[in-house]
This record gives C-alpha cells, sequence and structure tokens, in this order.
C-alpha cells in the first residue's frame, strides 16, 4: 500500500484551519497573521508533525483492534 506523506484536507475544512490559526496568533500572542502566514504555518504541521500524530493513532488502533481479538479468542473452548 503506497502512503502520501501529506494529509490532504478539504477545502472547507483547510479555510476552518486557517481561521482557527490566525483567531490563535490574535488570541493567545496578540498578533495578526494574514493568509500565507497562516497557509505556511498550516502546510508545515500538515507536512512535518500530522504524520507522527496520524501513525500513533494507527498504532493505539492496531493495539485496540489486538485486545478486541484476543478477547474474542479467550472464549474458545
Amino acid at each position: 500500500m503506497k502512503q502520501s506523506s501529506t494529509i490532504i484536507l478539504a477545502k472547507e475544512r483547510k479555510e476552518e484551519m486557517l481561521a482557527v490559526i490566525k483567531t490563535y496568533f490574535s488570541k493567545e500572542r496578540g498578533e495578526e497573521i494574514g493568509d500565507l502566514g497562516a497557509t505556511l504555518i498550516l502546510d508545515f504541521i500538515r507536512e512535518k508533525l500530522a504524520p507522527e500524530f496520524y501513525n500513533q493513532g494507527v498504532r493505539d488502533s492496531c493495539h485496540y483492534m489486538n485486545d478486541l481479538i484476543e478477547d474474542v479468542l479467550s472464549i474458545q473452548k
């Protein structure tokens, strides 16, 4: 199975995330950033950080499924 290195976002979801980034900078840092700045930050997160969070979710799902399989196997007679 081929893996993509970047998480793909729907246009609407990307716009929502950009708004969240702008709001964060405004409220938490007292800085106003524009569309370009927010896009660069989002792209950085998607390319460099998000894959690790994604992989952790995959690992957690694997552990969860393995636990369920062990539970099912434990009822064997």
